[in-house]
């Protein structure tokens, strides 16, 4: 039933109707350990060490760790599994991805004179990529609750003449008309109402109460969410060194968001008194972003011992989305089956938003053991509950901001990681927690990952390779109304990463 492609004929501008909630605000404030193989090995403990394009990301200052001009690119090969649990069954699904993890250069330039306590300044360009949303979730049960009671519930409240075709209105240019006028439960009851899933209590066209065609029971229900996309961070970076023991630096971060989601419900009964058997819904986001932060940092040496501070700012983005949406249904009707297809063929595009995502804190520590390797320890405290969609002063966005304090809280991350060195070669291994961002931790769970890993130098290049396995569980709720049934996810991320490095 799911259709194939949307053949787009109406663009709307929705000025004051917004489909943002709290995970859409945490799903931008949230970065993933990726980088270079070296700091994916040490699951990013690099904020008191440097000398690593990606640690630039952690810590600024760790671009005046190099001693020479270099550069490195990165490209990862990803496999995420994930396993459902929805009303008792079981359901695995995976997706596979290649993409490229980082690629950015550093000039070293030495300034230091015999009578100057500066030694050096370190420009740098980088690029990483922080979140990647490749993935692919199917569940499947026997629920007991309808996706019928969502397109009733949208609909309570709506005058039946705005859900009913006048003379010369088509079925594209009344669900036009709903999401300039009235927003998006209106345009969700006029799909509902058009494919015949409920019906109203009178037909007197100020009726406002309305009645499922569907029976209670039990259903059985399939539900897949389709996602693509990427958040990338951009960085120039310039840093010093003061005298021997102290580096200082700041980055300029340009992020990008690119993100897609698709979600597709198919759901089938045989329940007694339902004249609606079967529905497919399926709904489409996208979502392009560009925001702005930057972060200062510094690393001190004490003898051994290795110490880092980084302060990240907020980051401001400027989002844009569109939607899509398409409904069939099929009915019985004189002991026919009747099939109803109620595709409007618009892309909704809604008014740019501005969302403030929150600042971070790093303290860093690591400790060198001579020429033969490393222990290095990064704790970092984020404060989800900060998250702020903007104006403030839009009833909506003042009403998700109030759910992200109640909803969000502050976070912990820890990462350690290890370095031994055999004359040329390097083996490396690391462990990471991320503490849930929710209150209610069986949201979203706690993240814990591992990871592995090795390089060579040759000398003036050097190759890497890490491979790291993280694991979360979160629920899954299929819609914000009506039909709240959720699964249970466990999603389990492996990383393999591939690092050309060279000293220029």
């Amino acid at each position: 039933m799911k259709r194939i492609s949307i053949f787009i004929i109406a663009i709307i501008t929705m000025s004051f109707v917004n489909a943002q909630n709290v995970s859409d605000g945490l799903r931008y404030a949230t970065e993933n350990t990726n980088g270079t193989a070296r700091f994916n090995a040490l699951s990013g403990a690099f904020g008191a060490l440097g000398g690593d394009l990606s640690a630039i990301g952690i810590n600024p200052a760790g671009s005046a760790v190099f001693l020479n001009n270099s550069a490195s690119i990165s490209f990862s090969s990803s496999n995420i599994e994930n396993e459902a649990t929805y009303f008792n069954t079981i359901t695995q699904s995976e997706d596979n991805d290649i993409s490229l993890n980082q690629a950015g250069i550093v000039f070293v330039f030495d300034i230091g004179k015999d009578e100057s306590p500066w030694r050096k300044i370190t420009l740098g360009l980088n690029y990483n990529n922080t979140q990647n949303f490749d993935n692919d979730l199917f569940f499947r049960g026997n629920g007991n609750t309808s996706i019928a009671n969502f397109f009733t519930e949208q609909a309570q409240g709506i005058s039946l003449d705005l859900l009913q075709l006048q003379s010369g209105e088509s079925i594209s240019s009344l669900y036009n008309f709903l999401g300039e006028t009235q927003g998006v439960a209106a345009q969700n009851a006029f799909l509902g109402y058009q494919a015949f899933i409920f019906d109203p209590v009178s037909d007197n066209p100020s009726n406002t109460q309305y009645v499922s065609n569907v029976a209670n029971g039990t259903f059985n229900q399939e539900y897949s969410v389709l996602t693509r996309g990427y958040t990338g961070k951009y960085t120039f970076n310039i840093a010093t060194q003061y005298e021997d023991n102290f580096f200082f630096g700041i980055n300029l971060n340009s992020h990008a968001i690119d993100y897609q989601r698709s979600t597709f419900l198919y759901e089938t009964n045989n329940n007694t008194g339902s004249s609606v058997n079967a529905i497919g819904f399926e709904n489409n986001l996208s979502v392009l972003g560009a925001g702005f932060s930057a972060q200062l940092g510094a690393i001190a040496k004490l003898e051994n011992f290795r110490v880092g501070l980084t302060y990240d700012t907020p980051t401001w983005y400027e989002i844009s989305e569109e939607t899509t949406q398409y409904l069939e249904t099929q009915r019985t009707q004189d002991n026919q089956t009747i099939t109803e297809i109620i595709d409007p063929n618009v892309l909704n595009v809604f008014e740019n938003y501005n969302l403030q995502t929150p600042g971070k804190i790093t303290a860093s520590t690591a400790y060198i053991f001579g020429e033969k390797g490393l222990l290095s320890f990064d704790y970092s405290y984020k404060d989800f509950s900060n998250i702020e969609f903007r104006p403030e002063n839009d009833p909506f966005f003042a009403l998700q901001n109030t759910a992200i304090n109640n909803q969000l809280t502050g976070a912990s991350t820890l990462r350690l990681g290890g370095e031994y060195r055999i004359n040329q070669l390097s083996l490396r291994g690391g462990y990471r927690y991320e503490q849930s961002p929710y209150e209610d931790t069986d949201l979203v769970g706690s993240l814990t990952g591992f990871s592995l890993g090795f390089g060579y130098n040759f000398g003036n290049y050097n190759l890497d390779i890490s491979y790291a396995r993280a694991e979360q569980d979160s629920r899954e709720q299929l819609y914000s109304t009506g039909l709240t049934n959720a699964a249970t996810v466990t999603n389990t991320t492996s990383n393999l990463v591939f690092t050309f490095g060279l000293s220029i």
